[in-house]
Parts: C-alpha cells; sequence; structure tokens
C-alpha cells in the first residue's frame, strides 16, 4: 500500500507516495531522479549507495524509505553549493581519487559522514572509516590522501 512520505532532501522538502518498505536507494533514483547514489551489491556490503540520513552515512539499498520519514537526506547532488563543489569532492577531484568514478559518491558520502562525526581526522580514522566502502579500480591510496586533505581543508 502506497504511503505519503515527507523527508528533507538535500535541504529542500520532499514528498513522495510510494510503498512504505521501498527502499531509499530506489526512491531516490526512480521517483527522484537522483542517480548519483549507486546500487552496488544490494546487500549492505560495498557503500555505493551511501547518503546521510540525519548526519548519519546509511547504506540506502537497505534503508525503507518509511525510515527516513521526517528526517534530513543528503545525497552526492546535495554537497555542492551554487555551483561550487564541496571541499571534499574538490579535493577527490585534485588527488585523481577515482577511477571508473562507480564507487566515487558512495566514497564521498562516507567519508563526508565520517567528517561529520569528527572534523579533525587522522589517517587511522580515515583507514577505519572507510574499510567497508569498495573501490574495485584500487584508488584506496588516492582516496585516503583526498580525505586527509579535504579534513585539513575544512577546518
Amino acid at each position: 500500500m502506497k504511503e505519503t512520505i515527507k523527508f528533507t532532501l538535500n535541504g529542500k522538502p520532499t514528498s513522495v507516495n510510494v510503498e512504505a518498505d521501498r527502499m531509499l536507494l530506489w526512491v531516490l533514483r526512480t521517483e527522484l531522479g537522483l542517480t548519483g547514489t549507486k546500487y552496488g551489491c544490494g546487500e549492505n556490503l560495498c557503500g555505493a549507495c551511501t547518503v546521510i540520513v540525519d548526519k548519519e552515512a546509511v547504506r540506502s539499498c537497505h534503508v525503507p524509505i518509511s525510515q527516513v520519514r521526517g528526517k534530513h537526506v543528503r545525497t552526492i547532488e546535495g554537497l555542492a553549493k551554487n555551483g561550487k563543489l564541496h571541499p571534499l569532492q574538490q579535493a577527490f577531484v585534485d588527488h585523481d581519487a577515482l577511477q571508473c568514478g562507480y564507487c566515487t559518491p558512495g566514497m564521498i558520502m562516507a567519508a563526508y559522514g565520517l567528517l561529520l562525526k569528527k572534523p579533525k581526522l587522522t589517517r587511522d580514522d580515515i583507514i577505519a572509516g572507510m574499510d567497508d566502502n569498495l573501490c574495485r579500480c584500487g584508488a584506496h591510496k588516492r582516496i585516503i590522501e583526498a580525505i586527509e586533505s579535504a579534513s585539513k581543508m575544512m577546518r
């Protein structure tokens, strides 16, 4: 049975009329046209679908839309402001922290979630915090360097 779910998406009030158990990932991509959040494994393991819900990084492939009712959701599309990349996005560009780019939105959102919790990240914090996000291209070293750089820039 469809329900109207209201929440804030990238700073804007949003309302969708969908099945309450539909996963947030598919609502974002299909109903709302925000395709930056990627489908990776569908098993809550790879991190390609990571978004922020009330300042917490979550895997949207395992979050029913009903669980974001009244909450704040931020996707990769909501990081840039007025056409200017967020410092974390810019750091990924500057450090060439991507290859194919498929995992990049999830990596950036997971890193953003880390920075929301602890703005002064150490290298060990970054490695531990990003351990569950997978990149099959092998850009992990550059990803860590980008997050370190962004952490310093954002202080």
